[in-house]
């Protein structure tokens, strides 16, 4: 390269390598990287949980040493100047450093101190960046009563109380909701724009990648492909299809679809199924097998999202064939029926004057997937504890299992499993030990014990990591254990809470494989969700704002609501955004 490119490369990785020694084994997390993020523009770093999107950024930061290889940020080498580097550069990490028990002036305040901004450049900068988030009329409020979405906002304001050049975020929008991750996407182009920065993002939500100038996609320590979206999905045209079977379940027809040879994936859309082919051709009737002789394929728009999973199945060993979960016990309740396991009625949760859950109401059917939706703070998780019997309901009727939780939230909670919106299992515990702990709460002894515990580390396929500590796992590593542990005793319900934040559209379609194979079984899941397209998996939902029920139906209703000639086929994220804009046009008049 001549120097003038290099120069005028924002970030240049030149046969990037890092190590790292794990149980006494050695494991490359970046392998021979070359790249060059141009300036001025948002650049989306792609890839997989284990991809090394991380360990990339920290080398980028001069956080971390390199092994082998050259990276040079606007020009200067991170190697030979990391503190000149670092001055040059924001970094807001996934999990950033807020402090929960100071104001939103105080973390301004901390973060001015530790970036050395002077004094009297402060109130200026803090002004814009508080106009810029709508935190301003929120300065004197404790962070750790934020809700998810403002958090992240005040993350990036502290990130850029010193304006760098350029600005490195990885996964800003896990945890928040549509609304909030436009919000944070604003912010983001607004700096391009306006102040010309050069902004490196890592992100799980595919979507959001599209909206980059440039990605590069990861994979397992290796870039697998770089340049502008819209070539990735140009490359996918003519092997996308919607696929529609009267008569037949939306996960039934995903599941054969799936299985079927030369498809790469299937997601459920609505009523239909989306798939990916591994060629122009659709795969014909004839292939599906019985009793899908009427499906009807009719072709789709191609996405990048499509690109990014064709590349990763294309570019790895086939897996192999996996029957959904509960396999070894097929049917360990009854099959769906229209007996309501769950019942809310007029539920109501106050803190003081403040109504967290407002005459909420609705009922779960029995092998159901009913899903729960709504913008940060809209009381989703408070509704969750309630019905779980981890708090109690200040009026209004909890039944869940039969039993009435305002009497008997023991035996109720003995039917079912929870998974928490954060990872709750005990870090310092090995995945064994946390199977066994669990095995043990759930009142596992002897053989039971012994069968659930090797039921679970062959079904999660964590074997090879049984002796691994759990707080060390791979975030989707964490969600398959914490599903295990949730699943020991084999629950008549299911409380899923967010239990796909942050991780990868692999393992997202992984975890949504088991749970539809939990719900055929007769198993009824109650979840919460971020990820808008995972709204389509539910058989119905509701969704909430400020404690109340804004819409309640099946997901195409819900859509149909929206459409018009603008959106002829509303997301449903078109469809969650509008109806929050609309309660709080309500809400100000």
């Amino acid at each position: 390269m001549s120097q003038q490119s290099n120069v005028a490369a924002a970030i240049l990785l030149d046969k990037v390598t890092k190590q790292f020694n794990a149980g006494g084994r050695t494991v490359t997390a970046l392998a021979d990287i070359s790249a060059r993020v141009e300036r001025g523009g948002v650049t989306g770093l792609i890839g997989p949980d284990g991809a090394g999107k991380t360990t990339l950024m920290r080398l980028i930061a001069g956080l971390l040493r390199l092994d082998q290889g050259r990276i040079e940020v606007l020009g200067v080498a991170v190697a030979a100047q990391p503190l000149a580097v670092q001055a040059l550069l924001g970094y807001m990490p996934q999990h950033f450093g807020l402090y929960e028990d100071l104001t939103v002036a105080e973390n301004l305040d901390l973060y001015a101190d530790l970036q050395g901004v002077a004094a009297a450049d402060r109130p200026s900068r803090y002004d814009e960046l508080l106009h810029m988030t709508g935190l301003g009329p929120f300065t004197g409020r404790l962070v750790g009563r934020l809700s998810g979405g403002m958090k992240q906002k005040l993350g990036l304001a502290c990130t850029l109380v010193r304006a760098p050049r350029l600005l490195l975020l990885d996964e800003p929008t896990v945890g928040v909701d549509p609304v909030s991750r436009r919000e944070l996407w604003a912010i983001v182009d607004g700096l391009v724009r306006r102040e010309g920065m050069t902004v490196l993002l890592s992100t799980a939500y595919l979507d959001e990648a599209e909206r980059c100038g440039a990605v590069l996609l990861m994979h397992e320590g290796r870039l697998i492909g770089e340049g502008p979206p819209g070539a990735f999905t140009e490359r996918m045209a003519g092997r996308s299809f919607s696929v529609f079977a009267p008569g037949v379940g939306k996960r039934r027809l995903q599941a054969r679809l799936a299985a079927t040879p030369g498809v790469l994936d299937a997601i459920i859309q609505g009523a239909h199924v989306r798939i990916v082919s591994q060629n122009t051709a659709p795969p014909g009737v004839a292939a599906l097998g019985p009793g899908l002789e009427c499906a009807e394929i009719a072709p789709a728009a191609p996405r990048f999202e499509d690109s990014f999973i064709a590349l990763l199945k294309e570019s790895s060993a086939p897996p192999a064939a996996r029957p959904p979960a509960f396999a070894d016990n097929p049917a360990p309740h009854a099959a769906r029926s229209e007996e309501d396991v769950i019942v809310v009625e007029h539920l109501s949760r106050r803190f003081g004057s403040f109504y967290a859950v407002d005459d909420v109401g609705f009922r779960v059917r029995k092998g159901e997937i009913f899903g729960l939706l709504g913008a940060n703070g809209a009381g989703k998780s408070t509704v969750f504890r309630m019905l779980c019997g981890l708090l109690p309901a200040s009026a209004g009727t909890l039944r869940v299992a039969g039993f009435d939780l305002r009497r008997a939230a023991a035996p109720a909670r003995g039917r079912i499993g929870y998974m928490a919106h954060k990872f709750s299992l005990y870090g310092d515990l090995s995945v064994r030990q946390n199977l066994q702990f669990f095995a043990s709460a759930y009142g596992l002894y002897g053989v039971r014990r012994r069968d659930r515990i090797a039921w679970a580390l062959a079904e999660f396929e964590l074997g090879d990591s049984a002796a691994a500590t759990s707080k060390d796992l791979p975030l989707g590593y964490k969600q398959r254990l914490a599903l295990a542990c949730a699943l020991m005793h084999e629950p008549e319900i299911l409380f899923l809470d967010e239990p796909t934040s942050g991780v990868d559209p692999l393992a997202r379609r992984d975890f949504w494989r088991r749970i539809n194979g939990l719900a055929e079984a007769g198993v009824t899941v109650l979840v919460t969700t971020h990820f808008m397209e995972e709204a389509e998996y539910c058989d119905r939902l509701v969704i909430m704002a400020h404690g109340r029920i804004l819409a309640e139906g099946r997901s195409e209703e819900i859509k149909a609501r929206f459409q018009n000639a603008a959106h002829p086929e509303p997301t449903m994220e078109d469809a969650f955004v509008a109806l929050i804009q609309e309660d709080a046009q309500a809400r100000a008049a």
